[in-house]
């Protein structure tokens, strides 16, 4: 998945998820918290992969985790106008007021307050950029 979006979640915590982003997520997924106060949207099949991989752990290594990503995990299907309702726990979690940016992360989306996602956009340089590639051989 690739691309920013930005699009304003209305008072009953529906957003709009583009029509690009929906096709590659599928018919379902998953909306849960993700470490920087944003949330991470997994397609289905990514979902099941992380399941599997946290069910292999021993459960005193996984049962956190368990917690953190299941616990808040919410289960979405988009409306016939391309929309999902974010529950309000996770709303307020991730900060999202009224506009909010939709990054497109490789096999995953990310959900952010647009401000803090302005913030966090405007830390990477072309210095950040050429070390990333660097490290990456590209």
């Amino acid at each position: 998945m690739t691309g920013t979006y930005r699009h304003n979640i209305d008072q009953k915590g529906r957003l709009f998820i583009p029509a690009k982003l929906r096709e590659e997520l599928g018919a379902s997924f998953y909306v849960t918290k993700e470490v920087d106060n944003c949330l991470v949207v997994y397609p289905e099949h990514v979902w099941k992969e992380i399941e599997e991989k946290l069910a292999a752990l021993p459960r005193s290594k996984s049962r956190s985790l368990q917690r953190m990503i299941f616990g808040s995990a919410e289960k979405c299907e988009p409306d016939a106008q391309g929309r999902i309702v974010i529950p309000q726990h996770l709303r307020e979690y991730a900060g999202l007021e009224k506009e909010v940016a939709i990054i497109g992360v490789s096999n995953r989306a990310e959900i952010w307050n647009a401000g803090r996602w302005d913030e966090i956009n405007r830390q990477y340089t072309a210095e950040s950029l050429e070390e990333a590639m660097e490290i990456l051989g590209i």
